[in-house]
């Protein structure tokens, strides 16, 4: 391992436990394991994942009595793509996920895609009462018979509700509720409460645009306006759509944001959500006339620049109490997911993150921020104030924590015009590489030499980067690390990048390296999780 650790290394390593961890560590200091099982190496310790079989999408989230309820594309008899169920968990922190009973199955009328689902609390459905609202949930049927035959209109909107807050499900006997009107990509009805305009309001994805409709019962539904032709990226077809009013960060002004996902498009290749800013009046939302120029400029604007956060919506029902937009998405991506080399079961979500809308420099930014229930799994915490970095330096390694879990935020200072890379790598010449490059003006993920690729040309075939224009000379990085994902948030969460990847055993260090220039990390705080 070629390491040169210094004098700043030394007191790091003191103020830290005690320990000098030199380049000649002999292998003794670590307990390894030769063999370990698919589970042992791959399973996440703390992101949602299936026992078994295949997931995708997350899909009809809502809060109520105390549970975040997770619902998801599914198929439990494979680890690939097939007839779509919706899975369900529950958790009470939105970290520790109980799955419970499959909650939607095919039927007749088609596979169960995505959707949404909402607590009706004032029963304007009459499928339950005020004493129990009904928990409705708005899927879209796909008719594989159909879609064979060479027919266009094979997607339709259904629904179905709950009486026992979200365990069992009884679809709706009148279903479809929505005919296709032939669009040959007509899926995933986002359903939100439009408490300024008093009505249920449901966006969906339409090929190249989405299409608003608004009900007062949520099973009749009016056509009220469609966005997005010809905005944003388009290199792929438009899914997953999620539309809400958000707060600006400071201020007390309100804006509407549109999450909307897209396949393939991504501006590193493949899946990944794009958002939009704007005005919605009831009937049609209009991009702000900043935002417009932005989208314009850059070709679209992403909540997430990494290959593996696609699908992403937001949670209902979340009281005004609360106040947290909450999303999760999907960690994978189309280019691969069904290649990936885990057998039991296939794809997580992940970290829940709550979203913010940030207005800088007469800019809108969607951020997001891991959820402050993460801190609540915090067993140990590592603090150095200030380390001078000059050359390559080990800044911890397994000895003094299992870097499978790990929580890491640390700020950097005098940033010059060159490149800064951080690495997590084991014995087995695995690494995975993250930084900042300075010189081109861009963050980037490397995962070329992170372990297991030959399952996909396609997975890292190629940097992924996230531009920024600013220029700056300080920056502040949170780093989630669970095994086989790596989340890092930008400057709080103005720019994020998450990435899965598969090394041949666990990573044992955190490295910076390959800097020109003398540069400080400062309040370096590492995070050790446990979730047992």
């Amino acid at each position: 391992m070629k390491t040169i650790i210094r004098k700043q290394f030394f007191r790091l390593s003191c103020c830290i436990l005690g320990l000098v961890v030199l380049a000649g560590c002999k292998q003794s200091l670590f307990t390894e394991k030769k063999d370990y099982t698919e589970a042992e190496l791959y399973r996440p310790n703390f992101h949602f994942t299936p026992q078994k079989g295949w997931m995708n999408d997350p899909n009809g989230m809502f809060y109520y009595n105390g549970y975040y309820h997770l619902f998801y594309q599914y198929y439990p008899d494979s680890n690939v793509w097939g007839p779509m169920h919706w899975g369900h968990a529950i958790s009470t922190d939105l970290i520790s996920w109980t799955e419970k009973p499959i909650a939607l199955y095919p039927d007749e009328k088609g596979y169960i895609f995505s959707g949404s689902a909402v607590v009706d609390v004032n029963n304007t459905s009459g499928f339950g009462s005020l004493q129990n609202p009904p928990m409705v949930a708005m899927f879209t049927y796909h008719d594989m018979k159909m879609e064979k035959a060479g027919e266009i209109n094979y997607q339709s909107q259904g629904i179905a509700y709950s009486l026992d807050e979200g365990l069992t499900w009884t679809k709706y006997e009148a279903n479809p509720i929505i005919k296709n009107p032939n669009i040959k990509d007509f899926r995933d009805p986002k359903i939100t409460w439009d408490a300024i305009h008093e009505k249920w309001l449901m966006v969906l994805a339409a090929g190249d645009k989405t299409m608003f409709y608004g009900s007062k019962n949520l099973k009749d539904w009016e056509l009220l306006s469609d966005f997005g032709k010809n905005i944003g990226a388009h290199g792929g077809v438009w899914e997953c759509p999620d539309f809400f009013p958000i707060q600006v960060e400071g201020t007390d002004e309100y804006k509407w944001v549109m999450l909307l996902s897209i396949n393939p498009g991504g501006p590193n290749g493949g899946s990944a959500t794009q958002y939009f800013v704007g005005d919605f009046d009831g009937k049609t939302f209009t991009l702000d006339e900043s935002f417009a120029k932005d989208v314009k400029q850059q070709k679209g604007l992403w909540i997430d620049y990494g290959k593996d956060n696609y699908a992403g919506v937001t949670w209902s029902n979340i009281s005004e109490v609360d106040g947290r937009k909450l999303f999760i998405g999907w960690m994978s991506n189309w280019d691969y997911a069904q290649k990936v080399p885990t057998e039991t079961w296939r794809s997580s979500m992940t970290i829940p993150r709550e979203l913010g809308l940030v207005k800088e420099n007469g800019h809108y930014i969607v951020s997001s921020k891991p959820v402050k229930e993460l801190q609540n799994y915090i067993t140990k915490t590592i603090k150095k104030e200030s380390l001078k970095i000059d050359r390559e330096t080990i800044i911890i390694n397994k000895a003094l924590v299992d870097l499978s879990k790990v929580d890491i935020s640390f700020s950097l200072k005098n940033l010059k015009k060159d490149v800064y890379t951080f690495s997590f790598s084991n014995d087995s010449k695995n690494k995975i590489q993250f930084g900042i490059n300075k010189e081109d003006n861009y963050f980037f993920i490397d995962r070329s030499k992170s372990g297991n690729l030959a399952f996909s040309d396609a997975f890292a075939n190629k940097i992924s980067k996230a531009p920024f224009t600013a220029d700056f000379d300080k920056m502040d990085v949170r780093v989630i690390v669970d095994k086989t994902s790596i989340e890092i948030f930008y400057n709080n969460g103005k720019t994020v990048m998450t990435e899965i990847f598969f090394p041949d055993k666990p990573m044992q260090y955190f490295t910076v390296s390959n800097a020109n220039a003398e540069y400080t990390i400062e309040n370096l705080i590492i995070n050790q999780l446990n979730f047992n």
